[in-house]
């Protein structure tokens, strides 16, 4: 598998010739890149301009890329917060606690075993934007750096403290309401597929006061317990621990812990594009503002905000689109609808801890169990689809044809093409994580979504 080069990062698989994924090679110059970028962008003098944060997430080679990147910072002559096993959202929130210049996040996110990535951050603990990313990847395609003298070498220490910083943080936050989640008696079910998740989530329950919490694949260990993404298929095992009743919430993570999936009392999904419409119901109803979701985000937040008597924008797929739009409309709440809470109260970036808290919250305020909760909602299916890119598929072509055929309808074209019907919709689009186009389509049931997307997949193969 080829490198692939986004603004999700850098990520490839683990093994193989040179060339072929993400090589110990690869990890040097893209650490060295990376290094050199920021010590172009910091301005001389400001304090922590040497200084970058390591986290992982605990995949099985994440201890080997650690060991590279953080010696090739050194190299560069960076001091490095090394912090150890921490999700995403924590290693963000590391940058800012530490002053630091930037932080690198050694994680693969929902991708299996074998993957892994370098996550690039700035000083504000949020991803590159495009143009930065591209300036890394331009500074690693002629190797422009310069290695420091003897004398210059960074410095490395260690600081494990930011888990628990993390979990206090939450609890500080306003909307979060501990002592409304003690008195519900709660007993809350956590998949972790055997990451990073299974040190800070049951951590975090505990904290907010959950009377019971059921663990499964909580050890750390990088042996997933299944396909990590959480979506439907690949969570069988808690959906069916719900279905046997005396769980009221499942909570599921991705191995590093930006993505929230709920499972309701009754072993079924509550869908994670749900995750964000019930967290900002939530916020709408104590701080009415403007949300932000991405193109491929159910129109359920949209329905939501309106109630609220705001506004709802979209932006362009990628969290660093999503914050970016979110600071131009000075939303209150936002994300992705792949379970992607991001709340600026706490900071700009995808926080499962921040969305369990606030989901705790609201269902212990509410006195509802989760399958009447997500009643009150407006109900729409999403059916996710993909076609595998082979050489012989010029996407640009497929895009153009698309919107050709679509001219009619509404069309938005700012990542990929986005077909608004009126009363439903599909998204089509290349994915940054992986080397496939991505089709989205939602309608009022998943029998309606999955033949609007079928419709389309067979154009698309068949033009």
């Amino acid at each position: 598998m080829s490198l692939i080069k986004s603004i999700s990062g850098i990520r490839g698989t683990i093994g193989g010739p040179q060339g072929d994924g993400l090589s110990p090679l690869d990890v040097v110059k893209f650490t060295a890149a990376y290094a050199t970028f920021i010590a172009r962008n910091t301005e001389p003098g400001v304090t922590g301009r040497r200084t970058i944060v390591v986290g992982r997430d605990a995949r099985l080679s994440g201890p080997m890329v650690e060991k590279i990147v953080v010696g090739t910072l050194q190299a560069m002559g960076m001091d490095v917060v090394n912090i150890g096993l921490a999700s995403t959202p924590t290693t963000e929130i590391a940058v800012t606690g530490e002053r630091a210049a930037g932080g690198i996040i050694l994680t693969a996110s929902h991708n299996p075993r074998q993957w892994n990535a370098l996550k690039l951050l700035n000083s504000d603990g949020e991803f590159l934007n495009d143009a930065q990313g591209k300036e890394v990847l331009a500074i690693a395609e002629k190797e422009d750096f310069t290695w420091a003298d003897v004398d210059d070498l960074g410095n490395v220490t260690v600081n494990e403290t930011y888990n628990r910083r993390h979990i206090e943080m939450v609890l500080d936050l306003d909307l979060v309401d501990v002592e409304a989640i003690k008195a519900a008696n709660l007993t809350v079910a956590v998949d972790a597929v055997n990451s990073v998740g299974g040190v800070v989530i049951p951590e975090l329950l505990k904290a907010l006061g959950v009377k019971k919490v059921v663990e499964l694949n909580c050890e750390p260990t990088g042996q997933f317990a299944h396909t990590p993404e959480p979506i439907p298929e690949n969570l069988t095992q808690i959906s069916s621990l719900m279905a046997r009743g005396g769980i009221d919430v499942g909570v599921v993570v991705d191995p590093d812990v930006d993505r929230l999936a709920l499972v309701m009392e009754n072993g079924e999904m509550f869908v994670e594009e749900y995750t964000l419409v019930s967290v900002a119901d939530y916020v709408l109803g104590h701080t009415p503002g403007s949300t932000v979701s991405n193109l491929s985000s159910s129109r359920a937040l949209r329905d939501v905000t309106r109630a609220h008597g705001c506004t709802y924008t979209a932006a362009a797929v990628g969290e660093v689109n999503v914050t970016t739009k979110m600071k131009e409309t000075g939303a209150v709440i936002g994300g992705e609808g792949n379970g992607g809470v991001i709340y600026p109260a706490a900071h700009y970036g995808r926080d499962a801890l921040v969305g369990v808290a606030l989901f705790l919250t609201l269902l212990a305020k509410s006195g509802k169990k989760m399958t009447e909760l997500k009643a009150t909602y407006p109900a729409y299916s999403i059916s996710k689809n993909k076609i595998e890119l082979t050489p012989d598929i010029d996407i640009d072509a497929v895009l153009d044809s698309v919107k050709a055929r679509y001219a009619g309808e509404e069309i938005t074209d700012i990542d990929g093409v986005k077909i608004d019907f009126a009363d439903s919709w599909v998204h089509l689009r290349k994915s940054n994580t992986e080397p496939i186009i991505r089709i989205y389509s939602e309608a009022s049931t998943p029998e309606a979504a999955d033949a609007l997307a079928r419709a389309i997949k067979a154009e698309i193969e068949n033009n």
